[in-house]
This record gives C-alpha cells, sequence and structure tokens, in this order.
C-alpha cells in the first residue's frame, strides 16, 4: 500500500497555468475523488500523478518518495481510463495479461494473477473473448482488471464511467466501491459527475479553475460549503444561490424575511444558499413562489419556480404525490440551520 502526496503542484502549459498550487494528501487504502466541471484541472492533475506530465512547481510524492523525475512506468501506479484502451485483436485474458509478460513474469505467476482478478471482477466466463465481443460494462471491467493484476501501490481512474448509460454507471459505481474496499488499494478517481463522486469518495477535492477549493469528506461540502461554487456543484438539484442582505433577525430575500440566529452587520450585501431539499411547503411561510414548472421523477416532484416579487428563480423538492398546480403560489419555508451564507464578493462562506 501507499501514500499519494501532492504539495503546491503547479502545471503550465505554454505559459499559461493551469494548476494553481494543489496540495492534497492522500492516506494508504483510502479512495479520494477530484471532480470538478470540464477544464477545471482535474485531469490535469491525475496525469501529474502518473506522469504523463511534468509538474512546473511543487512535488509529487508516492508513498514518501518524490517523482517529478521519475518515468510512468517506474511509479508502481495503474491507470483506468475511459476509453478502455483495450487491444481489440486480443482477448480478454491477453488484454489482462499483457503487462505483466512485458515485465517478463512467468506464466504461472500470470495466471494465478489473472484469474484472481476475473473472479473478482466476475469476468471467468469471459477471457477467451475478444472486446468486440463484450458490452460497455464488460470492458470497463477488463480495463480494471488490468489495472488489478499489476497489484500497484495507487490506482488512477480518468472519468471511466462517462461512456457508460446511465444504468450501467450505477452499477459500475457499486463495482467499483466494492472493489476498492476488498482490495484497500489507495485510489485517485476524477470525474465531472458530482453525484458519481458523492458516493464514491472518502474524500473530495473540489476543482475549480485551477485550484482546489475545498477538500474533505462529501457530506461536509454538502453541510458546509466553503464557498459558492462548491455550493452550487455539490447537490442535486444545485443549491439555489440567491442576492440578499442581514437584516435585524434575519437575513432578507427580496420582500422575504428568513429567520436567523445571527446579529451584527444589517444591511450587509450576502448570496443566500438555499438547498431545494432544505424548502418546505409551509403555511404562511416567507418565500411566495409561483410555480412555472413540476417535475414528476415519482418519489419526489421538483418544483421549479419564481420568488414573487422579484422573479428570482427557485428549485424546491417535495413529496412526489403533493397536489399542486402550475402557476400557482405556494409558500415556502425553512429551517434557520439549513439557510447558508456566502460574502457577496468573495463567495467565501461566512
Amino acid at each position: 500500500m501507499a501514500t499519494v502526496t501532492l504539495d503546491g503542484v503547479r502545471k503550465s502549459f505554454a505559459g499559461r497555468e493551469v494548476v494553481h498550487g494543489v496540495s492534497v494528501a492522500v492516506a494508504d487504502g483510502e479512495l479520494v475523488v477530484v471532480v470538478g466541471p470540464s477544464g477545471c484541472g482535474k485531469s490535469t492533475l491525475l496525469r501529474l500523478v502518473a506522469g504523463l506530465e511534468t509538474v512546473t512547481a511543487g512535488t509529487v510524492a508516492i508513498d514518501g518518495r518524490v517523482v517529478n523525475g521519475v518515468e510512468p512506468k517506474d511509479r508502481d501506479i495503474a491507470m483506468v481510463f475511459q476509453n478502455y484502451a483495450l487491444y481489440p485483436h486480443m482477448s480478454v485474458f491477453d488484454n489482462m495479461a499483457y503487462g505483466l509478460r512485458m515485465r517478463g513474469m512467468d506464466r504461472a505467476a500470470i495466471r494465478r494473477r489473472v484469474d484472481r482478478a476475473a473472479a473478482i471482477l466476475q469476468l471467468d466466463g469471459l477471457l477467451d473473448r475478444k472486446p468486440r465481443q463484450l458490452s460497455g460494462g464488460q470492458r470497463q471491467r477488463v480495463a480494471m482488471g488490468r489495472a488489478i493484476v499489476r497489484e500497484p501501490k495507487v490506482f488512477l481512474f480518468d472519468e471511466p464511467l462517462s461512456n457508460l448509460d446511465a444504468q450501467l454507471r450505477v452499477q459500475m459505481r457499486v463495482e467499483i466501491k466494492r472493489l476498492q474496499q476488498e482490495l484497500a488499494t489507495t485510489s485517485l478517481y476524477v470525474t465531472h459527475d458530482q453525484v458519481e463522486a458523492m458516493t464514491l469518495a472518502d474524500r473530495l477535492v473540489v476543482m475549480n479553475a485551477g485550484n482546489a477549493d475545498q477538500i474533505g469528506p462529501p457530506l461536509e461540502l454538502y453541510e458546509r460549503p466553503a464557498t459558492t461554487f462548491v455550493a452550487g456543484f455539490i447537490g442535486s438539484p444545485a443549491m439555489n444561490l440567491l442576492p440578499g442582505e442581514l437584516a435585524e433577525g434575519g437575513v432578507r430575500i427580496g420582500e422575504a424575511l428568513l429567520p436567523l440566529d445571527r446579529r451584527g452587520e444589517p444591511g450587509r450585501p450576502v448570496t443566500v444558499g438555499l438547498r431545494p431539499e432544505h424548502l418546505e411547503l409551509a403555511a404562511g411561510g416567507p418565500l411566495a413562489v409561483r410555480l412555472g414548472l413540476l417535475e414528476r421523477l415519482g418519489a419526489d416532484t421538483i418544483l421549479h419556480g419564481t420568488l414573487a416579487p422579484r422573479g428570482l428563480a427557485l428549485v424546491a423538492r417535495a413529496a412526489g404525490t403533493v397536489a399542486l398546480r402550475l402557476g400557482e403560489t405556494v409558500p415556502l419555508a425553512i429551517r434557520p440551520q439549513h439557510v447558508h451564507l456566502f460574502d457577496a464578493d468573495s463567495g467565501q462562506r461566512l
């Protein structure tokens, strides 16, 4: 097993910095997920750990050894890509065994490792097939098996589920989490899907334009986002972020006053964060919302509306059986402990 430590890591391309001094320590056996939108630097960060890109400044260490100048093949890592990267002319067995053969391992040892990985991934009956004879999920399991047989110190996953359909992504999320817990191998996993990130991670690194905005356990980031970016990125549907100002006894959004146990600074402009699942239909609630769209999802109904009288868009989650009509105005309330406040200029949590 191993640790992975990034200390002040920076990366520039043609003079333009795309990773801005990221520091994170991945503990032995931990699964850390790097999440963020396209272009935020998350895949570049993974490639720096893998040695596929060179570090401009800072250090990358694996198991306490700085590997900035070490070739990828000598870092004792295994990488799983989103496009599987399987050899089409080789069988499943040969795809999984190829790297071991290149290392000169004897046939008996290769057979033991491949058979063990195939059993873990439920590929036992598919070892003689070619990749074209497999489903997308089976191909991804072969790619994971190829990484497992190497018995590396660190697994690196680069958006491995992005090419799969929605149902298969859910199944493979469960498979990857089970596999990582069983093998207890230190893992760094990159994705743009925040639901995938929340369900897989021991800890999250939320990337925003090359910076690590917040690092911590998924529920910690959900309950106490450090910035408006993290607040809007973590959670589905996304947190409502509304302009407001502090007032005596609460925070004001337009004409509505939300009670808060907070004193001082009346009139200070703030950004108010309200998660849709924390908004409640309540007679006399301070938020009057005119409904413009109802998404019936079965167990839940997502309410899309505008906040009277300012017309601010607001999303709420209600029970699936709730009896509501488009065009009606409904009162919503929220408990004080579920109101998030951020500085209006910096976006930092107050």
